[in-house]
């Protein structure tokens, strides 16, 4: 447990330490620090929302969901048995991530988004698009932690009755 613990704080720390970069060094400017051109960049956004910026309800809702969600989670991983990293580290990542998202919430009332890959900015049917959000350390390891848990989905979690039919003999 002090691995996921760790894990999750490294998470919260980066998040919170770039975003604090993000606000002293592009919030107050109009300009993105371009990292690759046309490619990625670092550019101030804030998100009242969650994922992909979507507002689907009130910022006091959202904490609340975020807040339950990282409970629920955490009581999960304290309960189970099954302290190997491939089950630890997804969890561990969307913690962390949460937990970062959860502070900028409480302190600021919305999340500070800095990361951002232009993958394509144009129009399609005559709609301009932006194919790919702003986005922030939390998010990432939120992403990832999911995919994880998705692409290792039978490692994660076996299914116990394969489990007691490869014990008969």
């Amino acid at each position: 447990m002090k691995w996921f613990f760790s894990l999750a704080l490294l998470v919260i720390t980066a998040d919170q330490l770039t975003k604090k970069m993000a606000v002293a060094f592009l919030r107050d400017t109009a300009k993105s620090i371009v990292i690759i051109p046309g490619l990625f960049s670092f550019t101030y956004a804030e998100n009242k929302g969650v994922a992909f910026g979507l507002e689907f309800a009130p910022p006091a809702v959202l904490l609340l969901l975020t807040a339950c969600i990282t409970a629920v989670v955490l009581i999960y991983v304290i309960k189970s048995n099954n302290r190997t990293a491939l089950f630890l580290v997804p969890f561990a990542l969307i913690t962390g991530g949460g937990i970062g998202n959860m502070i900028d919430r409480i302190t600021l009332g919305r999340v500070v988004d800095f990361i951002y890959f232009d993958l394509y900015n144009g129009y399609v049917f005559g709609n301009y698009l932006s194919l790919w959000p702003i986005f922030n350390i939390a998010d990432s390891a939120i992403s990832i932690g999911a995919c994880m848990l998705i692409i290792f989905h039978n490692k994660v979690f076996p299914d116990e009755s394969q489990a007691v039919k490869s014990h008969v003999h």
